[in-house]
């Protein structure tokens, strides 16, 4: 069964929603006409790359290749650029901090503590997303509230220090975002067939199980309230430990992980 086939459930204002995200998107390009759109290469920023499309705005997409992707994940870009006639913009982390902060700390340092994980974090995504950021007035982004606790009261226009952020469906559901994916016949990353609705790095993002919370693959080890990376919003506590685990933990998740990919 698709993710199609499970998700597809609009909302009754659907449609209502679709217009106002549409007028959004034309309202801040005539304001900020230097836009770009931040792609996840997820559900949502396929539905929001489509949506830029059928407002008719000039913005360029980019994606922040970690260097940690699904290979899944990085087929997405070539269905974006042969379907919409255009390149994506692809951003790298900078390869001396990489190579320095893994000899340091080794390829799972992520697992071992929250500082780890966001300073891996910083190298992989942060700094890059300076770059794809640099010379524009506004970005596009597939948040919604209904994603996270943390992401609850996001808003459609945030204008932060250097540039506005727009958010065209902060109110849209999960079945609206599929509703719209089936209707427009868009290409979607396979994973979301295998149980993944949130989709990141790949040793930080497993499938979920039915009646977890929909970000519950991310950072699956730690509290709930520390899981973000800084990218859209904060955690809702900085100080949040590490949730306990057994000594082996490098380990433990491999095997966690690698039995949720086959299972």
């Amino acid at each position: 069964m698709s993710a199609i086939d499970l998700y597809n459930r609009p909302s009754a204002d659907f449609a209502a929603k679709v217009e106002r995200a549409i007028a959004l998107l034309r309202e801040q390009a005539a304001l900020h006409p230097r836009l770009t759109q931040a792609s996840s290469l997820g559900a949502e920023d396929m539905v929001v790359t489509h949506l830029i499309h059928l407002a008719g705005i000039d913005a360029s997409v980019f994606v922040l290749e970690t260097g940690k992707l699904h290979a899944e994940t990085l087929a997405v870009i070539p269905q974006i650029e042969q379907r919409y006639a255009t390149s994506v913009r692809v951003f790298r982390p900078k390869q001396e901090a990489l190579v320095h902060f893994v000899r340091q700390n080794g390829e799972d340092a992520m697992y071992r503590s929250i500082e780890l994980r966001k300073a891996c974090c910083d190298i992989r995504k942060m700094e890059p997303l300076s770059r794809a950021l640099a010379g524009h007035d506004g970005w596009i982004t597939g948040l919604r509230r209904e994603q996270s606790n943390a992401r609850a009261d996001v808003a459609e226009v945030v204008q932060e220090p250097e540039r506005v952020k727009i958010s065209p469906l902060v109110d849209w559901t999960w079945g609206d975002v599929w509703h719209f994916i089936a209707t427009h016949a868009l290409p979607y990353n396979e994973l979301h067939d295998r149980f993944f609705p949130s989709i990141g790095c790949e040793p930080c993002t497993r499938a979920i199980s039915v009646g977890e919370d929909f970000r519950a693959g991310r950072w699956w080890w730690e509290q709930e309230t520390a899981k973000e990376c800084g990218l859209h919003v904060q955690p809702l506590s900085d100080r949040t430990e590490l949730v306990e685990v057994p000594a082996n933990t490098t380990s433990v998740l491999r095997q966690a992980q690698d039995e949720r990919s086959h299972s």
